[in-house]
């Protein structure tokens, strides 16, 4: 019902129609409609994170783990198209933390807490600092999620720019992210 009709359309009553049980049924399940948009992203969630942990190996530097994630995490992007759309890029009420499956700030279990744990990693080599590993990982995941949901949005037929081949124009965006926070957070602050 996700698939077809989106977040927007999705209500406990339609729910428990297509599901051939009582109204009470799912509400008893559910509680809200949050809270059932919030369980259905869950193994989405989770088989994002495996593609992710899937994606590192022990004896890496931290700096070519987080390369291998992005890439992992992109592509996951463009081959489950409709998951990663409603989980990233639709509107939907939001349930409290506590609904989910997934435990938040688990690093097997939730991809943004898995990212943030590699930059920390990097921390732990001294090539930037602690403090700033949680920004790092904020900033190198809207990175990669912006090149994911415009290829979703525009597809490669998008003749307002050009489009690089995908998996060097990837590359080209992890190079860019991670040099780019290297250099910046590795700078002592300006003096005012």
């Amino acid at each position: 019902m996700i698939k077809t009709g989106g977040a927007r359309e999705i209500t406990l009553r339609k729910v428990a129609e297509k599901a051939g049980f009582s109204t009470t049924v799912v509400y008893n399940l559910f509680q809200n409609k949050a809270t059932l948009i919030t369980q259905a992203m869950d193994g989405d969630l989770l088989d994002l994170v495996k593609a992710m942990r899937n994606a590192t190996e022990v004896g890496l530097s931290p700096l070519e783990n987080i390369r291998r994630t992005g890439q992992a995490y992109v592509t996951f992007g463009m081959r489950h198209p409709d998951q990663y759309a409603l989980v990233f890029m639709e509107r939907r009420p939001h349930a409290p933390v506590a609904s989910s499956r997934v435990e938040h700030g688990n690093q097997a279990q939730d991809p943004y807490a898995f990212a943030c744990q590699l930059f920390v990693d990097l921390a732990t080599t001294g090539q930037i600092p602690v403090e700033q590993a949680e920004a790092m990982a904020q900033i190198f995941w809207e990175g990669l999620h912006g090149m994911v949901s415009l290829r979703l949005v525009f597809g490669d037929g998008e003749e307002w720019f050009e489009h690089d081949e995908f998996n060097r124009h990837l590359e080209a965006l992890i190079d860019v992210l991670l040099n780019g926070m290297l250099h910046r957070f590795n700078k002592p602050p300006a003096q005012a």
